[in-house]
């Protein structure tokens, strides 16, 4: 059972050809048409053993009983994917949200994906293949904001590649580090990577560069992601609040480093969002951070 009490609905996947399994995480509220579309890129991955977790939040019937959404379940069953869908009420904020699905993950490997974002067929497997080389917390690909194509912000292009293995960093929020942000947002990376030939193909070298954080699609190492508790913290902030998915990957990229990669294989839907009041920002309200902060 769940949290909320309601059952999860478990759909059997076949072979899995000798790829390691890879937990796929969803969260989701009241968004059925984009929730389809992102499981439907999922399906599309040739990484071919996955596990996909959606959690829903939604009220009533639920994203889960679109037909949409239970098309797509298919296709993935169909695909030789395990499938585990909950109803998982009553909402509790973001961060339980996800430690919910933390608690659900049985791979070595988890990966968050936000239920607005497509990814590129290669994604799962690049994603995987730089966090194996580096030995790191996390790797996120960062998800591009198309409606901005075109609108050129060469000041918030800057990129700092990794020079040899992913290492451990402390980012504090306000730090130069942390101002490393800018370059994942509008389109600014796909802009950047666009120019370098960043064609997120079969063929396509995938290397690694430093960040404040990566939203939306990020695969961690799930043991490293527990042993700096996860998101754990979830019962020190209110139920509205934002930057639950910053403060672990903070957390993680201090004790075993994190990355992102380029090109980045992702893309936003740039849906109005669901989390309307934002005034409690995780990485800045909570005690916890702050002796991060000082040992900077």
């Amino acid at each position: 059972m769940s949290a909320g009490g309601a059952a999860s609905a478990e759909m059997q996947g076949g072979a899995t050809r000798g790829a390691p399994c890879i937990d796929v995480l969803v969260p989701t509220c009241a968004r059925p048409a984009a929730l389809a579309v992102t499981l439907a890129s999922i399906g599309a991955q040739d990484w071919p053993a996955l596990r996909v977790i959606v959690s829903d939040q939604s009220h009533g019937r639920g994203a889960l009983a679109a037909p949409e959404v239970v098309a797509v379940l298919r296709y993935l069953q169909a695909r030789g994917h395990k499938v585990n869908t909950w109803q998982h009420l009553p909402r509790r904020g973001m961060a339980e949200q996800r430690a919910f699905l933390l608690s659900q993950v049985r791979a070595a490997w988890c990966l968050f994906v936000d239920d607005d974002v497509i990814l590129e067929p290669d994604l799962v497997r690049r994603l995987h293949a730089t966090l194996v080389a580096h030995g790191c917390g996390f790797a996120g690909s960062a998800v591009h904001g198309l409606s901005y194509r075109g609108q050129l912000r060469p000041a918030e292009e800057d990129i700092a590649f990794w020079d040899g293995r992913v290492a451990p960093e402390t980012v504090v929020p306000g730090s130069r580090a942390w101002r490393r942000h800018r370059l994942h947002s509008a389109a600014n990376l796909f802009h950047l990577q666009s120019r370098a030939g960043g064609d997120a193909g079969p063929d396509a070298a995938t290397r690694a560069y430093r960040v404040a954080w990566v939203g939306g699609c990020v695969l961690f190492d799930t043991a490293k992601l527990r042993a700096v508790g996860g998101f754990d913290f979830w019962p020190e902030l209110p139920d509205a609040h934002c930057g639950e998915d910053v403060l672990a990957q903070l957390r993680v990229m201090q004790a075993y480093g994190g990355c992102g990669v380029f090109p980045s294989g992702a893309y936003h839907m740039e849906l109005p969002t669901t989390l309307k009041e934002r005034m409690v920002d995780a990485p800045l309200a909570l005690e916890a951070w702050r002796s991060v902060a000082e040992g900077a």
